[in-house]
């Protein structure tokens, strides 16, 4: 079974392409898990008409941020695959095959995407060369690599994930980096979204930072630190191979 986990706000405008690209990918006994953090537009309506028994609407009673609202998605997934969605975006068909493939052999699995305008052109044709994405810890305390709407992952990752640290910066960045801290992470060249940009998303993710020099390197440390309590607190055995 596939959870693919969506958090809403206000995205009424580029939703229903988001929808009829991923629903058209998932199974009778697949779901569509919706965190709404509390839109005031015509998001909740343009969900609802669609009356399909594959989604999951969450309603938040307050607004709470898009980290806690996909923390809200995650925890009520139930499947054994679980994929992250954002709602500016488009999957392309290709996305749900290449995915399981590459999760066959391993825990987390990144593709490639390109980046478009909010019309769907094409501004980048890949985000790997853009944001130089490449595997490994220290690579991405640093510089993150791990883009949530390009990512799925085994149940196995989540249930280490979860819950959140606090103050936790992006969620993203702490799943890729509690996968490859734990377990086996592949990146994979394929593109299989659109990554839509159109001024007003929810993450900078692949522009330019608007935190500082010293609220980034805070996140760095935030994720640092809470990675190193979290892997104490798993209390995993050492993989074959390790020191």
């Amino acid at each position: 079974m596939i959870s693919v986990c969506l958090a809403t706000c206000n995205g009424e405008r580029h939703l229903r392409a988001l929808l009829e690209s991923v629903l058209g990918q998932l199974d009778p006994s697949d779901e569509l898990v919706i965190a709404d953090d509390c839109s005031t537009d015509g998001t909740l309506e343009l969900i609802n008409a669609y009356g399909d028994s594959r989604i999951r609407l969450l309603r938040g009673e307050r607004r709470r941020g898009v980290v806690a609202n996909f923390g809200r998605a995650l925890a009520a997934a139930r499947g054994d695959i679980v994929f992250l969605c954002d709602q500016d975006d488009v999957w392309l068909p290709n996305k749900r095959s290449v995915f399981l493939e590459a999760l066959s052999d391993a825990d987390l699995a990144v593709s490639d995407c390109q980046v478009t305008d909010a019309s769907l052109n094409v501004i980048a044709p890949s985000f790997f060369v853009l944001r130089r994405s490449a595997p490994g810890v220290l690579r991405n305390l640093w510089r993150n690599s791990f883009l949530g709407c390009c990512m799925a992952f085994r149940r196995t990752v989540l249930v280490r994930a979860l819950p959140f640290p606090d103050r936790l910066p992006m969620h993203d960045t702490w799943i890729g980096l509690i996968a490859t801290a734990t377990g086996r992470v592949r990146f994979v060249a394929e593109v299989t979204l659109l990554y839509r940009r159109h001024g007003a998303n929810a993450s900078p993710t692949g522009e330019r930072s608007h935190f500082g020099v010293v609220e980034r390197l805070m996140h760095r440390i935030r994720f640092a630190s809470a990675l190193c309590a979290r892997l104490i607190s798993l209390k995993l055995p050492q993989r074959p191979g390790q020191a």
